[in-house]
């Protein structure tokens, strides 16, 4: 009754031991498959981590340099901007993240909230207090008072170039743990299992118990085993070129580093445009 190991000569095999066999090479082959990708897995998932604490270190470091600016050098307002600079911020690591956000929109959100303070802490300070529908027009003007001059689109231009290459090479990273993921628990079909079971076990019915299939063997029994994972390798080398081209963008004209560190200084020159051009804002609004 045995529906596998088929020998002409007597055998010690039973059909009970070949469903034992079955289930040994599904657990064997599962196993061998996870450590395979362990190491593959634990490097990926140590870059994940690796590039999260460092742009987590560089978006405090730059936030704390902008808060800075405004309490040093436009302490009047240093207060109320603290809301809107902490909103940036997190717009930013939300957008790095995979958020469906964008880089314009939380920029140009931070110069709308930034206006109505200028406005009235720096271009007219005698202004005590403005009431929220005054506040709220100001803000809602502000794309076409343009205060800001060309700073505001300039600092969306930059940091849109970093920022979305890091955004990329997050989300690429992720992805590779899932693709990883879905391969290591790729269930082997009944014809495989029973390829595998005749090619390791079914000598061990004759007595053969260290006897070990030949690498060309073993290399067509796995290739018809893995072939609906197979399909993946283009696709995944693919995949490998595009980090190497993300870490490249990263490291040359999009370098985190400099962008994020660059955004109190290009927030600075916005204000001291709007200051320079204070009577001509005043008139226009």
């Amino acid at each position: 009754d045995l529906q596998i190991c088929q020998h002409r000569a007597p055998t010690c095999c039973t059909k009970k031991m070949e469903e034992s066999y079955q289930a040994a090479v599904r657990r064997e082959r599962a196993q061998s498959i996870q450590a395979l990708n362990f190491e593959l897995k634990y490097m990926i998932v140590g870059h994940i981590t690796a590039f999260q604490e460092a742009f987590e270190s560089l978006l405090r470091f730059a936030e704390n340099r902008t808060s800075s600016l405004f309490e040093t050098a436009y302490r009047p307002m240093a207060k109320e901007a603290a809301e809107p600079v902490k909103e940036l911020f997190t717009d930013i690591s939300l957008y790095i993240l995979g958020a469906e956000t964008t880089v314009e929109s939380a920029v140009l959100r931070f110069f709308d909230s930034l206006f109505p303070l200028v406005y009235s802490r720096l271009i007219n300070p005698g202004i005590t207090d403005l009431s929220e529908d005054y506040t709220e027009c100001l803000r809602l003007t502000r794309q076409d008072i343009n205060p800001f001059g060309h700073y505001s689109k300039n600092m969306v231009t930059e940091l849109s170039k970093s920022l979305w290459a890091s955004r990329m090479l997050s989300q690429a990273l992720s992805l590779g743990i899932e693709v990883i993921n879905s391969t290591e628990h790729a269930a082997l079909s009944k014809e495989c299992s029973r390829a595998l079971v005749k090619m390791q076990y079914c000598p061990h019915c004759q007595g053969l118990t260290l006897i070990r299939p030949c690498a060309g063997y073993c290399l067509n029994v796995m290739r018809g085993c893995l072939a609906s994972v197979a399909e993946l390798d283009a696709q995944w080398r693919d995949f490998i070129s595009t980090l190497e081209y993300l870490t490249n963008e990263m490291a040359a004209s999009h370098e985190l580093e400099m962008a994020l560190s660059g955004i109190w200084s290009s927030i600075n020159e916005a204000i001291l445009h709007a200051q320079l051009n204070g009577p001509q804002l005043s008139a226009t609004v």
